[in-house]
């Protein structure tokens, strides 16, 4: 007798859990409500990934962002090597690019005729760009960018047969501002 209660015990313990694990809770029926609910999230569509040139590409044609944060910390990368000869010499030339060049405001690079000029170009922008070697010590500049897309142009050079510093690094000092924006260091061979 015992026996037959336990298994009759053992019976209805088994037969409630199959019962409450396949019960359903009813659902409530909607009720119009006086606040306004959010309407649903869309859902998010994957992207492709980009290759490192699409990356760069992609990064260079992003638009400034449209808050007051300072301008970031250039990327500076070496974008080609060319040879070229004046006064008789041979040299070779190193254009550099800054990778996030869009970050930076137009009006940072506008003319600045109130401020000091630069040799005798009295409409200098008002940021200006300075080459420095890894030590620190300055290679050549350019006072008279008009635009972000400029930081695309900048260059050095060094007489053919001579050996370049190992590293460059660029600062760009906005002279209304009184603030510069010193760059990584960027190879000198491609």
């Amino acid at each position: 007798m015992k026996f037959r209660t336990l298994w009759v015990s053992l019976f209805a313990v088994i037969l409630c859990a199959i019962l409450l694990v396949g019960a359903k809770s009813p659902t409530p029926a909607p009720r119009s409500s006086p606040v306004a609910t959010a309407p649903a999230a869309p859902k998010a569509t994957p992207l492709p990934l980009l290759s490192p040139t699409e990356d760069r590409i992609a990064i260079a044609q992003t638009p400034p962002p449209s808050n007051s944060n300072p301008p970031p910390k250039p990327v500076l990368y070496l974008a080609s090597m060319e040879p070229f000869s004046t006064g008789g010499k041979n040299y070779i030339r190193l254009r550099y690019d800054v990778l996030n060049k869009v970050e930076y405001p137009a009006d940072m690079f506008a003319a600045a005729p109130a401020l000091p000029p630069c040799g005798l170009n009295a409409n200098a922008s008002r940021t200006w760009v300075d080459f420095f070697d890894g030590n620190g010590k300055r290679i050549y500049g350019f006072c008279a960018l008009s635009k972000p897309d400029d930081l695309g142009k900048i260059w050095i050079a060094y007489e053919e047969g001579t050996i370049p510093p190992s590293y460059v690094y660029i600062e760009l000092n906005d002279r209304q501002t009184n603030t510069k924006y010193k760059s990584n260091l960027a190879d000198t061979t491609l």
